[in-house]
């Protein structure tokens, strides 16, 4: 079982800002949560050590950078066991345009949140790679036509 950190408010305001702004210098991270940049560092340390940050990245515009379709892709296996599992999650890793891959329970084995070009980019990773692999018994796939909401970040305190 996972320990679940304690933390106090002030640990929760430093996760906060980070989520934010994970480039934040201590300094400011002291201006917004009210510590001093010793007492920041010491803490974002500790988050750090503990695995409750488990580190830093930027965030990319998919639009700039030409990812023109977002699709969400419910797969389901023909059959199941751990080297049938490992080789699909093998297949999951080697394909960049895949951005998340969730086993899931409900009416698909696997849900995969897919970034490319355009349709025809979509049409080739499909017909091309997913379709043909041979654990994959059935696809569906739903495009996004509008992000309502994609925060990557956690709440600090489970609501």
């Amino acid at each position: 079982m996972t320990h679940v950190a304690s933390l106090d408010s002030f640990d929760l305001a430093i996760l906060a800002a980070l989520q934010r702004d994970g480039a934040m210098t201590n300094a400011a991270l002291a201006e917004v949560v009210n510590l001093s940049a010793s007492q920041c560092s010491r803490r974002r340390a500790a988050l750090e050590q503990s695995g409750v940050i488990e580190g830093y990245a930027a965030r990319l515009s998919a639009a700039r950078l030409g990812y023109g379709l977002r699709a969400i892709i419910r797969v389901n296996l023909a059959s199941h066991g751990q080297r049938k599992d490992d080789d699909f999650s093998r297949f999951v890793e080697s394909h960049a345009q895949i951005r998340s891959a969730f086993s899931v329970s409900g009416d698909a084995d696997y849900i995969l949140d897919v970034h490319v070009r355009d349709l025809d980019a979509f049409a080739d990773f499909v017909h091309r790679h997913l379709l043909p692999h041979p654990q994959v018994s059935q696809v569906r796939s739903e495009i996004v036509l509008k992000t309502l909401k994609d925060d990557r970040g956690l709440p600090p305190v489970i609501p």
